[in-house]
């Protein structure tokens, strides 16, 4: 299989290094909404509120954070379809729900054209790791994957979900490695993690920060990112591409608003987005996850998210996955 990746320069992206020279005005938004289709106390909601933060007085008088949690993620896109587009809501989401759910559900009770893109939020790599179930001497995927094969009952590899970008990358690199692996679906990286370090799953494949602290403490070891380049948080780990395996791939998060939006409301909002991503805290908050934070213009985003659909249209059908499988 190869899989291609452009990682989007921060020029193209229109990448705001720091403080735009002006302040961004309310407009007239009393309350902004910022919808999360996940479950508050993760790293997507955390982000959330400290964006949140930035935005309070300057963009709107009062923002909150709102969690709509279910369908892995899809309420929180139905939920901003139907919400008004005036500027007072937006959506922060994973990529997956709007580049891979399309190619893997049936029907979806939304489509691209539903959504109108923001500013980019942050990346993410995902990693594959392993515990104690694994003997030391397994340093790199290909001895993961000769391990597997000399030992059946341990030939697997856990994720955040069924169909999640962690699961579908680990179905054409075991293919690649000649491997037969079996996975397991987890409802979120917590409890996939927990069985890592416990022993009773050999593997996980999921976004690195979610085991930079076992990691670093000698727990679990990475044996190799998802990234056309090594990540900047386990930089002495090789990347998937260079062990010989042609997968180049990362998440990324963004802002979103509906798509009847008007051009000028977007950017009012997405100026107000580059400013509050810049933001030195928010930036650290974002390093303490592994999280590399970057904002965009819209139109940069659009682009970016038309570019994987595409792509991820050719995967999904490779994988030959579907939420019905």
């Amino acid at each position: 299989m190869t899989t291609r990746r452009r990682f989007v320069g921060a020029a193209a992206l229109g990448l705001v290094g720091g403080a735009l020279p002006f302040t961004v005005r309310a407009q007239g938004i009393d309350t902004a909404r910022i919808i999360i289709g996940l479950p508050p106390g993760g790293t997507t909601a955390g982000m959330g509120r400290k964006v949140a933060e930035k935005l309070r007085g300057g963009y709107a008088r009062v923002c909150v954070v709102e969690n709509k949690p279910g369908a892995g993620g899809q309420l929180g896109v139905v939920s901003l379809k139907d919400s008004p587009a005036d500027g007072s809501v937006m959506l922060l989401t994973p990529s997956s729900m709007l580049t891979i759910y399309p190619n893997t559900y049936k029907s979806l009770q939304y489509k691209l054209e539903d959504v109108a893109p923001v500013s980019l939020a942050m990346y993410t790599h995902h990693v594959l790791s392993v515990g104690p179930a694994v003997p030391d001497s397994v340093k790199t995927i290909r001895d993961f994957f000769a391990f597997a094969k000399a030992n059946p009952d341990k030939a697997a590899y856990g994720s955040p979900g069924a169909g999640s970008m962690p699961h579908l990358i680990g179905v054409p690199l075991a293919k690649a490695g000649g491997a037969d692996m079996r996975h397991i679906g987890y409802r979120g990286s917590p409890p996939g993690i927990q069985d890592l370090l416990g022993g009773q799953v050999p593997s996980f494949l999921g976004p690195v920060g979610d085991v930079l602290t076992h990691a670093r403490a000698g727990k679990v070891r990475v044996l190799g990112s998802s990234g056309f380049q090594r990540d900047a948080f386990v930089p002495t780990v090789p990347t998937m591409r260079e062990q010989g395996f042609s997968i180049a791939l990362r998440e990324w998060y963004a802002f979103f608003m509906p798509a009847k939006a008007s051009a000028e409301t977007v950017q009012r909002a997405s100026t107000a987005l580059q400013q509050a991503i810049a933001a030195p805290d928010v930036v650290e908050f974002g390093k303490q996850f592994g999280l590399e934070v970057q904002s965009s213009a819209p139109r940069a985003l659009a682009d970016l998210l038309k570019a994987d659909a595409a792509e991820w249209s050719g995967l999904a059908k490779e994988t030959g996955f579907t939420a019905d499988s």
